[in-house]
């Protein structure tokens, strides 16, 4: 199976406005809450695809109840820890384009770090792929990712980890098998802007790959086989807030099965276009994956 951790879990609102107009008073056309958080996206795209997988989280509080509640109400497989501090929430509010307000994560103490090490360490002997996906809490080490790295290693697990700045730096010297950060992400990383340069610095740094997705100028891909660069075949219009959870459950699913990089790269294009043209993160689009799937070029750098 594919096995995620969510270190900093939220509920996920989503309220849906003709317009955003600071300042102003608005009606809500619709509110959706879930189960949110990176990890939790991956698996739910995983799920829906017919993937084995797990998710692993810790969770706390009021909030951290409606999350556990609603994993239960997808079916999406899960093993929540619970833990003291609150769960957080963010709230998207989407017209023409999202608009993100993400809440901190409270933080965790190190006995609650330890517990949900060694609840990963007990999944590791059936899992094929781990994934560590999103933010941290407040005050977690900037190794927490890079540790979990490195006891999935002596498993014999790769991992794909979806973060940013120091923490995506420390899982590329941990030896993560793919990283899947965005620019922004990537430059927090290595200190500049040029992301094929940052993509290259991260690999040699002790990455087995790394993926960098790029808005519209499409994702770029570097690894020990060669450097590829892909987009859609057209624009997708949409909601972009989940389009990298896809992305990351595509390179979980390619490592599991062994794809070549070059497919790998153009499933991680088709699902994350899907998920834009779906509602809400965690979701795929059905029609426009089966319209641009196959479609996606690939070209090498």
């Amino acid at each position: 199976m594919i096995l995620t951790v969510t270190a900093n879990p939220a509920l996920d609102v989503s309220y849906r406005v003709d317009e955003l107009r600071p300042g102003q008073t608005h009606r809500i056309r619709a509110v959706h809450e879930r189960a949110g958080g990176k990890g939790f996206n991956v698996s739910r795209v995983l799920y829906d695809q017919g993937v084995p997988t797990l998710a692993l989280g810790p969770v706390g509080g009021i909030l951290g109840d409606s999350l556990r509640a609603d994993l239960v109400d997808s079916g999406v497989p899960h093993d929540l820890l619970p833990v003291a501090a609150a769960t957080r929430m963010t709230i998207a509010v989407v017209a023409t384009e999202a608009t993100m307000f993400n809440e901190p994560g409270g933080p965790l103490s190190t006995a609650d770090w330890l517990r949900l090490a060694g609840l990963v360490g007990e999944y590791l002997p059936t899992t094929d792929v781990l994934v560590c996906s999103g933010s941290l809490p407040l005050d977690a080490p900037d190794e927490t990712y890079a540790d979990l790295v490195g006891l999935a290693r002596e498993a014999g697990v790769p991992t794909v980890v979806d973060a940013g700045g120091p923490v995506l730096r420390a899982a590329a010297e941990a030896g993560a098998a793919v990283l899947k950060p965005n620019a922004e992400e990537l430059a927090a990383a290595v200190g500049f802007d040029d992301p094929l340069r940052g993509a290259r610095l991260l690999k040699e740094a002790g990455a087995g790959a790394v993926l960098v997705s790029l808005g519209a100028d499409g994702t770029l891909l570097v690894t020990d086989e060669g450097e590829w660069r892909a987009a859609p075949p057209y624009p997708i219009a949409g909601n972009p807030t989940g389009a990298g959870d896809a992305a990351v459950a595509a390179l979980a699913d390619g490592l599991r099965r062994g794809l070549p990089w070059p497919d790998r790269l153009a499933l991680a294009v088709t699902w994350s276009a899907a998920a834009v043209a779906a509602p809400l993160a965690g979701m795929m689009d059905a029609d426009t994956l089966a319209e641009i799937e196959g479609k996606v070029a690939v070209v090498p750098l």
